[in-house]
């Protein structure tokens, strides 16, 4: 046996990977499917359907149904509680199991409850405690009943996502992403009202051939979540505030849009993520083209591949 079974576990199924341990009072059934180097504590349950990918932690007190995939690195703390079925009845079993993916990296706070069929997207975070009602998109801080986004992880699973600060200056100063730029623009106080604008090319260093708002979004909610092939975009939210987080898979860095003469230069080949917005809060974008949806990149996944083979990403 190249896995490890305390004598008080019972471990059923013959696809548990090597360097695995079985602690006591664990069962793991005969069609579950285990992989390598993971910790299986004590007083656990994994079901037939299951699957677990390689260096996965499953704390006490903790049930893996039918379902539930966990890819690999995922961490789920003590009596953290997955369900497959959204509408269960006591012996009916005549319904389709909802399935649950938890992606690469995601860490799972002890008694968080995640409702069948939801994907947790990777490297996130989920607190203590949270009901996940939804998906959970790469790389969020969840917390709450219902689970709402509270901040972004950095490059590494265990950093926050590093907040930029802005001299009030007027100016274009780099961010921590390769490529952003975060612009103070020049700011007109008077008695009578403030003014704030940009021009090109000194500020927004492209043509400009759409532009849009965004507005009355429900503060849970997020907005962006995707990246662009070509298109460059300046954005700034000219009331209320809203948090941007720009990720080129190596760094990742939140910008506190809170004043009409703070904006920032997004250009193609970064991810983007709008989040937090105040109820008052209105978003103003500038973009070098018209809507094209084949433009988009959507899936995180995707993103960092392309970043890997076309722009020489790590």
């Amino acid at each position: 046996m190249s896995f490890f079974k305390h004598e008080l576990a019972v471990a059923e199924s013959d696809r548990i990977g090597p360097g695995t341990r079985v602690w006591a009072f664990a069962h793991v059934l005969p069609g579950a499917q285990i992989g390598a180097d993971c910790n299986i504590c004590d007083h656990t349950f994994i079901e037939n359907q299951a699957v677990l990918g390689d260096r996965v932690t499953i704390k006490c007190g903790v049930q893996v149904w039918d379902g539930v995939t966990i890819e690999d690195d995922v961490f789920v703390g003590p009596n953290a509680t997955f369900g497959n079925d959204d509408f269960p009845r006591s012996r009916r079993h005549d319904r389709p199991l909802l399935r649950t993916l938890v992606k690469r990296g995601v860490s799972i706070g002890g008694n968080a409850t995640i409702l069948p069929g939801i994907t947790i997207g990777e490297c996130a975070m989920v607190a203590a405690g949270a009901v996940v009602t939804r998906d959970v998109p790469p790389n969020t801080v969840v917390a709450g009943n219902p689970a709402r986004i509270m901040g972004y992880v950095g490059g590494g699973v265990e950093e926050r996502a590093m907040r930029a600060t802005v001299p009030w200056e007027r100016g274009k100063y780099p961010s921590r992403v390769p490529g952003v730029t975060i612009h103070r623009l020049a700011l007109v106080e008077d008695l009578r009202g403030h003014l704030s604008f940009a021009e090109t090319p000194a500020d927004v260093p492209f043509e400009i051939k759409r532009c849009f708002t965004i507005f009355d979004v429900p503060g849970r909610e997020l907005r962006g979540a995707h990246a662009h092939r070509t298109l460059h975009q300046f954005l700034t939210c000219v009331h209320g505030e809203c948090r941007l987080v720009v990720d080129d898979t190596v760094t990742r860095e939140e910008i506190v849009l809170d004043s009409p003469s703070l904006a920032v230069h997004v250009p193609p080949m970064i991810w983007a993520v709008q989040y937090r917005y105040s109820p008052d809060a209105v978003l103003f974008v500038l973009a070098s083209d018209v809507y094209n949806s084949a433009d988009y990149i959507r899936d995180y996944d995707e993103f960092r591949t392309l970043r890997k083979a076309g722009n020489g990403a790590a």
